[in-house]
């Protein structure tokens, strides 16, 4: 019987799985999103998150900057100042979020009857 190849043992080698795995967070796509327009500071993103805790987002925030996809830069200023913003790889990630917009729109219109 063949075995099945878990995403975890494709990751680097399949483009899919590995996309998969580097935005698998349930707000990555949307922090990624945020930090299109440049860097942002911790609680300013934590505000405009819908109902995220402080805790998700720096799991999520810490996950994001292990995969690359965005760097920290902590200033030393009293009381410290912290900022998120995309990395090189990360600001690739555009034409995905373009992408998913136009998809969930697409979705929206045709699930509210708006087209066939």
């Amino acid at each position: 019987m063949k075995q099945q190849t878990t995403l975890e043992e494709r990751f680097g080698k399949c483009p899919y799985a590995t996309a998969q795995s580097l935005i698998s967070g349930k707000w990555a796509v949307l922090i990624l999103l945020y930090l299109e327009d440049g860097p942002i500071r911790f609680n300013e993103l934590l505000r405009k998150m819908p109902k995220m805790t402080h805790a998700t987002l720096s799991t999520q925030l810490k996950a994001l900057e292990e995969y690359g996809l965005i760097k920290r830069v902590q200033y030393e200023a009293i009381p410290p100042k912290v900022e998120y913003s995309l990395t090189d790889i990360g600001k690739k990630f555009h034409p995905v979020i373009a992408a998913i917009e136009n998809f969930g729109n697409e979705y929206i219109m045709q699930m509210s009857g708006g087209e066939d």
